[in-house]
């Protein structure tokens, strides 16, 4: 689905980027200004309300009224805003490698654009460092201004691998082939992302932001700001400092209610 005009100029106004056309420079441009500008969070999950894929809930959701989500929300919406401004671009499903020995479920989704011809890889719902846009060509670097470097190598029978080079190596990140992927399999996925029990996501609150050298995250009680590569933590001492934290950190505006049934204090 594609957005409005109206729509998008919206969504422009939320991630605080101006008119783009269809260039990389542009992907570049409009993937960056979202990931600073809506954080990744999954706190509706631990509240019961659900993710709902709907293109209107989503828009209502993260630009409307300034949420934030993960993977499957903040790339749905990408998707729909690239559509609009004239890219061809498609979702694909991705399995998670971080700490893993063996093949995980697909709970990863990212998007393929096409620029001036070639394949990129655009994603706006991977959480923690940011990830620039990256050409589908294997082993070529690109460093970005937290001084993380990013590549793409072939993976045998899982297609591609995106790794992560934080300084210590290279470190897998998810690997992904270029299948077409369904509706169905988005909505199945995010399903069992958003409720198989004692998970990453349905047991842990979690939020992050990206920072221009770096990034920010609240897991649980423990707020950790990592500026290239040098991380501090502190734990949040009170559910009033916890609300202060989402608001003034992240820009997420929660009740004091909301904030209870979190569960954290």
């Amino acid at each position: 689905m594609s957005y409005t005009e109206e729509q998008l100029g919206a969504y422009f106004r939320r991630i605080r980027a101006g008119e783009a056309t269809s260039s990389y420079g542009a992907l570049a441009e409009i993937q960056r200004a979202h990931r600073l500008a809506i954080p990744f969070e999954n706190l509706d999950i631990l509240l019961g309300r659900g993710i709902s894929l709907d293109p209107l809930a989503l828009f209502d959701k993260l630009v409307t009224r300034r949420r934030g989500g993960y993977c499957f929300e903040q790339n749905a919406l990408l998707l729909g805003m690239l559509r609009t401004l004239g890219f061809e671009a498609r979702p694909l499903l991705a399995r998670v490698w971080l700490d893993a020995t063996e093949p995980q479920p697909r709970t990863h989704t990212l998007n393929l654009v096409e620029v001036e011809g070639e394949d990129y890889i655009a994603d706006a719902g991977f959480g923690g460092s940011y990830v620039p846009p990256m050409r589908l060509v294997a082993d070529e670097v690109v460093e970005t201004s937290d001084g993380n470097r990013h590549r793409l190598v072939r993976a045998g029978e899982h297609g591609w691998m995106l790794q992560r080079d934080a300084g210590g190596g290279w470190k897998r990140q998810y690997s992904f082939t270029t299948d077409k992927v369904w509706p169905a399999d988005l909505e199945a996925a995010n399903h069992w992302t958003a409720t198989r029990p004692d998970t990453r996501f349905t047991s842990l609150r979690i939020v992050s932001g990206t920072l221009p050298d770096g990034f920010v995250s609240l897991t649980g009680r423990t707020l950790t700001i990592t500026r290239k590569g040098v991380a501090e933590a502190r734990e949040v001492e009170s559910a009033e400092e916890y609300r202060r934290v989402l608001d003034e950190t992240f820009g997420l505006k929660l009740a004091d209610e909301e904030v209870g049934a979190l569960g954290l204090f």
